[in-house]
């Protein structure tokens, strides 16, 4: 807000208050008691700027001496509660003691209440103590948007009571849109993370999960919300670990060191939002079609379906089954929409379901059925997760040739879209250019690799001609051929010779390759895999043929060969540490146990 210009007489005082000098202010207030309303260009009090300038104490002077109705003056369309809601929790509860209507007052460029103010800012503990003073009749969807804003907040946040209190003291919280047009229900759809769907573990991660068990306390099936936060007052208390004779909770330190408690934590935000989700369930259990998509219930399903949510999903279609026959506005049920997504655990509950066959021929408003959609480029934060063009490619055709052996095809090649295009026609249209990007990935990969295969044959088979310490002149055998040393390095060298030499022929392999979109599937990747993985191999016993002939040369001399040898381990270190992660993702991306789950048990 404007300060006064120089003119104005009550300059000197709001002066003072913007500083925090009380005793100016108090002077100047002596001699003229009407400036404590006084007002400056755009409405506000020395109440908004002190306020705004987080001076506590003048706040409390200022309030003491102002009228109810003054605490109403507003700055523009800020009341000075509403300043105070984003900032410092003592200057509200002084403000809100002496007017409780301020607690209503909407203001009107953001259409936000104080306590929703306090809510987008995640001040917790002003919500808190604003929603304690709140009467519950101002948060009913009859009195506005307020209330369902503030449960969306408290969804976002994950500050659970507060919203199972209020959707509790009214079910029909969960359909009412908020000041942005969103629901509860529609807002939860939109957070992955308050689901264990949502939550990629680690397998070690999954382990310690799997042994939290998370006792469901009174508090959130019949919670009362005060100042503080009840879900940190009452985590530690209804959470036990049990995984191989734990049963009893690790030390602090251990739970720290391990990320269990981060773990207990995420398993707990899991627990009270399935607790939440069933309530909405109920509630919609109870609704007609209009009050659905009135409330954003079918946009909130195809939220939970972009955003992969399988939790959600799967509770909404077994209270309505109908839900399966639901579409978007590009008329593409759940499933389809998943394959657009590339969600593919949604994707997977098509087989728990016992009409899937009927489902796989509808087809969207352009005619294009599932397997179209397969054939359309996955959105670019999926692809941006996986290494490499190939790979993204493979991705690509792994969801094609799955989706294709659900889709039945009466001809066998798949039928037109309104475009006059068949499935496999949109997909080489739409992946062109990652295939490009792909046959250059493959390419520079397998030309780097080659040149360093090639420097590895040239220097193993020149290695086992001119042994470490020569040949006997009269017999040609070598000196040190009884040793085991020598043994050592002539085994790795031949093993270094011939890796090396499968490695170049493999991804010579590559780099003659036809490149064909089905050749990302399995055949590019299995040479990549056979072409690093003997690379990696001959550069090892590379080392290995290294340091057992300087071992011969210079065994009595180990404070020099020890040293070398740790040098030596430096190449294959780094050579392991940059290509080892890319074989193992390109391995299990191949031969693993794959992205679809067909054992999906039947669910609907």
């Amino acid at each position: 807000a404007a300060i006064p210009a120089k003119h104005d007489p009550y300059q000197p005082f709001f002066a003072a208050v913007k500083l925090g000098d009380w005793r100016k202010a108090k002077e100047f207030l002596t001699r003229d008691p009407n400036a404590i309303r006084a007002r400056y260009s755009t409405g506000g009090t020395a109440l908004h700027i002190a306020t705004k300038f987080g001076h506590e104490h003048i706040v409390e002077e200022l309030v003491q001496l102002m009228t109810p109705e003054d605490l109403e003056m507003q700055d523009g369309t800020w009341t000075a509660l509403h300043i105070a809601a984003r900032l410092n929790l003592k200057m509200v509860e002084c403000m809100v003691t002496k007017n409780k209507k301020l607690l209503g007052i909407v203001e009107e460029s953001h259409r936000l209440t104080p306590i929703l103010f306090a809510a987008k800012n995640d001040l917790w503990d002003i919500v808190r103590y604003l929603y304690s003073v709140t009467p519950i009749q101002d948060l009913m969807p009859e009195n506005g948007p307020y209330g369902a804003g503030l449960v969306c907040f408290c969804l976002l946040a994950k500050q659970f009571d507060i919203a199972w209190e209020l959707l509790q003291g009214c079910p029909r919280l969960v359909i009412t849109k908020d000041v942005v047009g969103i629901s509860p229900i529609r807002a939860l759809a939109g957070i992955p993370s308050a689901f264990p769907s949502g939550t990629p573990l680690k397998f070690w991660e999954k382990w310690i999960y799997d042994g939290i068990h998370i006792q469901h306390p009174p508090a959130i099936h019949d919670v009362h919300v005060n100042v503080e936060n009840l879900e940190e007052k009452l985590g530690n208390q209804n959470i036990s670990f049990s995984v191989f004779g734990f049963t009893q909770g690790p030390s602090s330190s251990l739970r720290k060191l391990l990320g269990i408690n981060r773990i207990c934590e995420m398993k707990l935000i899991h627990a009270r939002s399935l607790d939440i989700l069933d309530y909405m369930c109920e509630v919609v259990k109870h609704l007609d079609n209009q009050e659905m998509k009135d409330g954003l219930v079918y946009a909130a399903i195809f939220r939970a379906v972009q955003r992969g949510i399988i939790e959600f999903v799967i509770r909404l279609c077994k209270v309505d089954p109908d839900i399966l026959w639901e579409n978007n506005s590009m008329g593409r049920n759940i499933f389809q929409y998943s394959i657009e997504c590339r969600q593919e655990k949604v994707y997977s509950l098509i087989y728990g379901v016992g009409q899937r066959n009927l489902i796989a021929t509808f087809a969207d408003a352009s005619g294009n059925d599932m397997l179209h959609l397969a054939g359309m480029l996955s959105p670019t934060e999926k692809l941006d997760r996986i290494s490499g063009a190939a790979l993204q490619m493979q991705r690509e055709r792994q969801w094609f040739k799955e989706v294709k052996s659900l889709v039945v095809l009466p001809s066998g090649v798949g039928a037109f879209n309104k475009q006059g295009m068949r499935p496999h026609e949109l997909f080489t249209q739409n992946h062109n250019k990652l295939k490009e990007e792909g046959e250059k990935w493959m390419k520079d990969a397998a030309t780097s690799c080659t040149v360093v295969g090639a420097l590895t044959i040239t220097i193993m088979f020149a290695a086992a001609f001119t042994v470490p310490g020569g040949n006997n002149g009269g017999t040609g055998f070598p000196l040190f051929l009884d040793e085991k040393m020598f043994l050592v390095f002539i085994v790795s060298d031949a093993i270094s010779l011939f890796s090396s030499t499968t490695s170049v022929l493999m991804f010579l392999g590559i780099l003659t390759s036809r490149y064909a979109e089905d050749d990302f599937l399995k055949s590019l990747p299995t040479k990549m895999i056979i072409g690093l993985s003997t690379l990696l191999i001959s550069i090892a016993s590379m080392m290995v043929a290294f340091c057992s002939a300087l071992f011969l040369m210079l065994h009595e001399k180990l404070w020099i060969v020890i040293p070398i040898i740790f040098l030596s381990s430096v190449p294959v270190t780094l050579f392991i540490w940059m290509q080892f992660p890319v074989l193992v993702e390109i391995f299990i991306s191949t031969y693993g146990g794959g992205i679809f789950d067909k054992k999906v048990r039947r669910w609907i």
